[in-house]
């Protein structure tokens, strides 16, 4: 099969607890629950984040998190640095890469839509030398606690014309998207810097 190298890992991240906070219908989106790290270890159970004292700790994504929001085809989710120029330039400087909260984000000149990840993608990971292959791509469907984070309107109506307009921008995986992880017999390590690819 033939690649094409489309970037390389930038950040890698879990979520350690739901980044939505308080009651409906006011809730809102919290990226503090993110932890930022240098590696994860993927399988299809979902996310671990290494971080450098050894201590492993779990996506709330990953089937064994004891608050899990495991659903199918979410354990891994993915997200571009390209679309994040497109958020930050309609919303503002706030929108720092890594606050939708994807696990990996991939630093990438071009931006991706559904249809351009049909195929899949491939993180070469370094660790190991081994392709991870992440398939059946879904759309991570915006919510609209992160357009009220995006707009910077906390208190803002879900039925407002500034919410819909806001929902719609960020579909088609502008937000970012969700993935199932290939590898079925066992995890494998993705470092920041590996290189990832697209099937041609």
């Amino acid at each position: 099969m033939n690649l094409r190298e489309i970037g390389t890992v930038a950040r890698l991240q879990i979520q350690r607890s739901s980044l939505k906070i308080g009651q409906k219908p006011y809730r809102t989106y919290d990226p503090s629950p993110l932890l930022d790290v240098r590696q994860v270890s993927i399988s299809p159970a979902g996310v671990v984040a290494l971080p450098p004292d050894g201590q492993t700790l779990l996506d709330v994504h990953h089937r064994d998190h004891p608050d899990s929001q495991q659903a199918v085809g979410n354990s891994v989710s993915i997200g571009f640095t390209a679309n994040y120029a497109k958020m930050r330039e309609r919303f503002g400087e706030h929108i720092i890469h890594g606050c939708a909260g994807e696990n990996i984000l991939i630093e990438t000149g071009e931006s991706f839509a559904l249809a351009d990840l049909g195929r899949g993608v491939m993180i070469r990971c370094s660790v190991a030398d081994a392709e991870l292959w992440l398939g059946e791509i879904l759309v991570a469907h915006p919510c609209v606690e992160f357009s009220r984070y995006s707009l910077q309107h906390p208190q803002a109506e879900k039925s407002s014309d500034i919410i819909k307009t806001t929902l719609q921008f960020l579909e088609d995986g502008m937000r970012g998207f969700y993935a199932t992880p290939g590898n079925v017999h066992g995890p494998l390590i993705i470092s920041v810097g590996d290189r990832v690819y697209l099937p041609v």
